[in-house]
């Protein structure tokens, strides 16, 4: 395992702000236009001022925002709206959900972890990044000189050891809670006993990581940190806070670990009819037309849902407005082996591989189209190619000319993958429900 250790978090005083739920959020890149002017009227105090600060009148470079958020920070510290914790501590972190209406808590536990390149130690990532927003949160970092939001670690463990130990240390310890806009209740315990700590740190000693989430915020705090080098001449004390990143750990067995799938809606690419797309995947793949327009897409993800086969892809024809269930066959696999040689099989059995290399780039010609548009929920496709709903990662009003319904990567592809060393396309996974950004902060100076 990397090197972690307890920290002393930068927290909201609830005596001066009120209700946690107020001033939290989800993390930025969730955060669409609608949803961030609602946070903003929220609370003055609410961290969206910090993590996703909006372009004001009168901005004329755009980093006018990062000076802003860091102003905040400066302010809330100073007048005590934000306060340091007195002690070191690991922090309990319970998030209790629905899941199909049965309610279901993921248990997990944030620390600071040491930093080290990908690669280069036993911190593994699985998905692949944008360098757009890795600048854009180096420069929120370089000016406020925290860790705004955590990232998201799993680590093995079959027997849930380490989150039961500091879940028996919280007995008795105030919880600090946080509704969401979700509906998800967010708790947390903070743990300073020394002793615990000591006995926490010797269970992680040799796992390793894996990030299922923030590998942006990741890269960033290793260039944070190589910056911070820089400007000391080149090397730092090991014990500098640049070294590390703040981050939740949840082990990989945790009955509350849920992957939800991550569909797509395209744009520039040619319009299909149901036809050309079943002929383009002859052979490759066994296409059956689902009668109905549009709507029956939660027939298709039902029928994928419960086959829970990596090689089944939903794709809609918005030529004729049909959709289509395609099986891979064993042509698919041949196919990938050879176009996808330098990776591993593994890799090359994912639905979000085959969606992405063979069927957009190789069988429909479609390799270089605008990055798509990423949604979780069958609605969200179907308001999206009706033109309706917020898409809050959608960078363009065009309507869209292909749309995909994709099954999500399971925990055991991002451990076998990420110890290949590979990374899988981008947003092959999604795990519900998303940390808060909002009830602790990592200062870094």
């Amino acid at each position: 395992m990397p090197q972690i250790s307890p920290f002393a978090a930068l927290r909201y005083n609830l005596d001066h702000v009120g209700a946690l739920s107020d001033v939290i959020a989800p993390p930025y890149d969730v955060i669409d236009p609608a949803l961030q002017d609602a946070l903003y009227k929220k609370h003055p105090a609410n961290v969206i001022r910090i993590i996703l600060n909006r372009t004001e009148p009168g901005d004329t470079t755009g980093d006018e925002k990062y000076a802003r958020a860091a102003k905040f920070v400066a302010q809330w510290k100073s007048e005590g709206v934000l306060i340091r914790e007195e002690k070191p501590a690991y922090y309990v972190y319970h998030q209790t959900f629905e899941v199909d209406g049965v309610a279901v808590t993921r248990r997990g536990f944030q620390g600071r972890v040491r930093t080290t390149p990908f690669g280069e130690g036993n911190i593994y990532p699985h998905e692949e990044t944008h360098p757009k927003a890795k600048v854009d949160r180096l420069k929120l970092t370089t000016a406020t000189k925290q860790n705004n939001s955590q990232i998201f670690g799993l680590y093995p463990d079959a027997d849930n050891e380490v989150i039961n130990l500091l879940d028996a240390a919280t007995a008795g310890v105030t919880p600090i809670e946080a509704t969401d806009h979700l509906g998800v209740r967010h708790t947390l315990w903070p743990v300073s006993d020394e002793a615990v700590i000591a006995k926490v740190d010797a269970l992680m000693a040799d796992r390793p990581m894996f990030v299922a989430d923030g590998h942006h915020r990741y890269e960033t705090s290793c260039n944070y940190k190589d910056q911070v080098a820089a400007e000391q001449g080149g090397s730092m004390p090991q014990d500098l806070p640049a070294n590390f990143v703040m981050t939740m750990l949840v082990g990989m067995s945790d009955p509350g670990m849920i992957v939800l799938p991550t569909h797509r809606l395209l744009r520039g690419t040619k319009r299909f009819s149901s036809a050309e797309i079943t002929a383009a995947l002859a052979g490759y793949f066994d296409c059956e037309v689902v009668m109905g327009g549009i709507d029956v897409a939660g027939t298709v993800w039902g029928l994928m849902d419960e086959a829970d086969e990596q090689g089944w892809i939903g794709l809609y024809a918005v030529k004729d407005d049909t959709w289509l269930l395609c099986k891979a066959t064993e042509k698919a696999a041949a196919k990938m082996a050879e176009i996808a040689a330098s990776q591993s099989q593994d890799w090359q059995g994912l639905g979000v591989s085959l969606l992405h290399r063979l069927v957009i780039d190789d069988l429909l010609f479609a390799k270089g189209h605008p990055k798509p548009t990423y949604v979780h929920d069958v609605a969200e496709v179907i308001d999206g190619l009706k033109g309706q709903g917020s898409q809050a990662e959608s960078d363009s009003d065009e309507p869209y000319t292909l749309a995909a319904l994709v099954m999500p990567a399971k925990l055991e592809h991002v451990e076998k993958i990420s110890l290949h060393k590979e990374r899988m396309p981008a947003k092959s996974t999604y795990f519900y429900p998303k940390l808060l950004s909002g009830l602790t902060f990592n200062p870094l100076a």
